[in-house]
């Protein structure tokens, strides 16, 4: 039997398993498959909307070829629990809505999550477990790290590099750069809910309004 687990049973898990169960509604050996949430510590319900709650160490006990997808927000705690999990067996898969647009020339890292009415362009390289909420659109020719998260509604534009951790609030907007000089979003940078970005922001820095400015930068 091929098990597959949904890691995080809050609100982006939610939103994404049923993803899983349509997909492998169209498969032809969907009734040897299984489908669970799986959580880190003690179980408090033992299932929500339906689908039954495992732990970690129940679901890498189990019989059966096991995938994983990490429907969590927090990119050190998606890493974490990835590595964990594939240390013991497991293997990501990914978690792609029948509606996102794919185009040509792409390359996608093992693990991504890619939301209903989400985009990838053309010519975008992305790394590992990477989350596209809803509506949120990479364009061609961006480069993006392992754990980055766009939240629902970013417009990504093309010649962007987005670091590795770096997570881009709801709405935000980051320019186009050029093949010659993209804009860079630094490895760990957050980007605020609505920010347009026209400027570099730096590793680990929390840009904010229009135009986005650190954090307590005077204007």
């Amino acid at each position: 039997m091929k098990i597959y687990g949904v890691v995080g049973a809050g609100g982006h898990g939610r939103e994404s398993i049923p993803l899983v169960r349509h997909a492998l509604a169209s498969q032809i050996d969907a009734s040897v498959a299984a489908l669970y949430f799986v959580v880190e510590g003690c179980v408090s319900e033992t299932s929500v909307n339906g689908y039954k709650i495992i732990t970690v160490e129940q679901f890498c006990a189990l019989d059966g070829e096991k995938v994983f997808n990490t429907a969590i927000g927090n990119s050190a705690v998606r890493e974490r629990i990835a590595e964990y999990l594939i240390v013991r067996g497991c293997a990501p898969f990914p978690i792609i809505a029948a509606n996102a647009v794919i185009m040509d020339g792409n390359e996608i890292g093992e693990g991504a999550l890619l939301s209903p009415f989400t985009m990838i362009t053309s010519n975008v390289r992305i790394g590992k477990y990477f989350h596209a909420n809803m509506y949120s659109y990479v364009a061609h020719d961006c480069v993006i790290g392992n754990f980055v998260t766009l939240a629902p509604g970013v417009k990504c534009n093309g010649n962007v590099v987005i670091g590795d951790h770096a997570y881009i609030g709801a709405g935000a907007v980051l320019r186009q750069g050029t093949a010659e000089r993209p804009l860079i979003i630094g490895r760990g940078a957050v980007v605020g809910m609505g920010a347009v970005v026209t400027k570099n922001v730096a590793p680990h820095a929390t840009v904010v309004g229009n135009p986005a400015r650190p954090m307590g930068a005077r204007r």
